[in-house]
């Protein structure tokens, strides 16, 4: 590994070791022994250690080293931290928190986005929904096309909402719908009921009826919380 690929494996791994509690809260690191540890220069471990401090996860102290905070300092909108929750022993709570978050957020985003929308977005939904039934009826769902298509819709929706806060949270949403399929948990063959919620939500955006856009993306994500909270209780 070089350059960027080098920094952002070491990321990974010391970041994945702290959010799966092998490293714990308290633990306490030198750049030292890191830079041995995986094999790079202190420059490169420093900036990695940058990465965390800025993400809540460490806290760098002279004279003390890197101590690992706990959970409740760190930032759970990462993007990072959410991929290495959804990698590893906490997967099932990641998943959950990241679901029920998406109930509160995209009913919401729906219905400012029947008020808010510009013509070229409300199109472009309608569009990308359509695309999701194509895939979908043709078994689809595992495919790498469906899970862009998927992201694109729920990305435009949240953008659409004219909310810069909703806006910030397309990156969350693409985590935990990339986590989904990258662990196994989108079918083949979505749900009939589901595409159609994607495609009513869509229709009712592009007409401007915001309680019905508000109705069928809780659909939409309501279905999936069903299925997630499925999944983790029979894993459980």
């Amino acid at each position: 590994m070089h350059g960027v690929e080098q920094h952002s494996g070491v990321l990974d791994r010391l970041g994945e070791s702290i959010a799966s509690g092998a490293r714990a809260p308290g633990t306490v690191l030198t750049l030292a022994a890191l830079e041995e540890e995986f094999g790079v220069s202190r420059t490169l471990v420093r900036e990695v250690v940058r990465v965390l401090e800025s993400m809540g996860m460490v806290e760098s102290r002279r004279r003390v080293g890197v101590t690992v905070r706990p959970p409740r300092d760190w930032n759970p909108f990462d993007p990072r931290l959410i991929r290495w929750r959804l990698g590893g022993p906490g997967r099932d709570e990641q998943l959950r928190s990241l679901t029920e978050l998406r109930t509160a957020i995209e009913p919401v985003a729906a219905r400012l986005a029947a008020v808010r929308a510009d013509g070229p977005t409300r199109r472009r939904l309608v569009e990308l929904a359509a695309r999701l039934r194509e895939l979908g009826e043709a078994r689809r769902g595992t495919d790498p096309e469906y899970l862009e298509v998927d992201t694109a819709y729920h990305a435009l929706l949240l953008e659409a909402s004219g909310n810069p806060m909703l806006a910030a949270l397309q990156d969350v949403v693409a985590e935990v719908l990339s986590g989904r399929t990258a662990l196994g948990l989108m079918p083949r063959s979505p749900d009939p009921g589901a595409l159609e919620d994607h495609e009513a939500t869509a229709a009712a955006v592009a007409s401007g009826n915001a309680a019905e856009a508000e109705a069928r993306a809780r659909a939409v994500v309501v279905e999936v919380l069903e299925g997630v909270v499925d999944v983790t209780e029979n894993t459980a």
